[in-house]
């Protein structure tokens, strides 16, 4: 029998592991101190638990962290990290330090199902859905997660569609038992599924990031098929029943393409779309993937954009590009190792 992990069990679970084993109860609390705090790969490591508890926790349970099995670095500092799911799958986590802040991008499936024309990840299909501990892993194992400022959930996956695994994890991440993080230091990602963005918003106080890349549905549902199913001004609509003036930050996603959204036209699209939404928009450098017939603008449209909009009061940043020289685009390198892992 597989045994389980404990990496990425919630208090509550940890509550019933040890009743279930016969343990006292306030030795959960100890079990997750010693996977969040101290960060143990051993159960044995786990001295302040009796021997006899710790012989029965290993019976059927492991901690679950697995390093990664590769990493490619950027000359801007920049590393690609590879994680193994299962047999011939790999998921990517990617750290990206900067002066004052060092961000992982973080991935919740392997594969995707949305199929979004200018991802990688899409092209893959979908395999399968990470669990708790395969998601609070790619935190736990990487070699720089003492330096780790902020969280986001924009890797592989699309998190809504794994919503009871990425829930947990993200309690994991924010609470005192846990890593004890802000709830500002972590962003979700998402394309707007109905089923699960309502209760993302109700469940969890994460910044949310919604991926836009065009304000037109007609247009959106070429780029996003996901569009079809639930609309962007569906979309909007229920994101003006919540309060984000606050702590709480909401941003759009807004790739941009040559030729496609690059106008000013879809800037007053935006403009209108958005209008009394209280959120922000990030402008996205297109790092291009094989076989798709879409290409990044230049520098200065991307400043164009972000100024006109920002002058019509609809604060706009453009996100620095980072690792470009790395397969950048995200599911590029799982892309590649499980292409060369098959062929062995």
């Amino acid at each position: 029998m597989q045994k389980q992990s404990l990496l990425g069990l919630t208090l509550s679970e940890l509550q019933q592991v040890v009743k279930n084993l016969g343990m006292p109860g306030f030795t959960a609390k100890q079990i997750a101190s010693w996977l969040y705090g101290k960060r143990i790969t051993s159960i044995d490591e786990m001295t302040n638990l009796s021997l006899r508890h710790r012989e029965l926790l290993k019976e059927s349970y492991v901690i679950g962290a697995e390093p990664p099995v590769d990493a490619m670095r950027s000359v801007d500092g920049t590393v690609k990290y590879l994680y193994r799911i299962g047999e011939n799958h790999f998921v990517e986590a990617v750290y990206i330090p900067e002066e004052d802040r060092a961000t992982l991008c973080v991935s919740s499936q392997v594969g995707c199902k949305m199929n979004c024309k200018f991802c990688m990840t899409g092209k893959q299909g979908f395999t399968a859905n990470l669990t708790a501990s395969q998601i609070i892993n790619q935190i736990n194992s990487l070699p720089e997660r003492d330096n780790l400022t902020n969280v986001v959930m924009m890797g592989m996956g699309e998190p809504l569609d794994n919503l009871n695994e990425v829930l947990k994890a993200l309690e994991i991440m924010t609470s005192a038992y846990g890593y004890g993080w802000s709830p500002k230091r972590v962003t979700l990602s998402t394309v707007g599924l109905r089923k699960g963005l309502q209760r993302f918003i109700e469940e969890s106080d994460c910044h949310l990031a919604i991926s836009l890349h065009s304000p037109i549905p007609q247009q959106r549902r070429e780029l996003m098929p996901a569009e079809k199913a639930f609309s962007i001004t569906e979309i909007v609509d229920l994101l003006r029943n919540y309060d984000f003036s606050k702590q709480r930050r909401l941003s759009f996603e807004y790739i941009v393409f040559k030729g496609v959204n690059d106008s000013l036209l879809y800037a007053k699209e935006l403009l209108k779309l958005l209008r009394g939404v209280d959120c922000r928009i990030n402008l996205i450098r297109f790092h291009a993937i094989p076989n798709v017939d879409l290409e990044g603008v230049s520098m200065e449209e991307m400043i164009k954009l972000r100024d006109y909009l920002t002058s019509h009061g609809l604060f706009t940043t453009i996100r620095a590009s980072r690792g470009e020289d790395i397969y950048a685009a995200c599911g590029m390198l799982s892309t590649a190792k499980q292409e060369a892992e098959s062929n062995i």
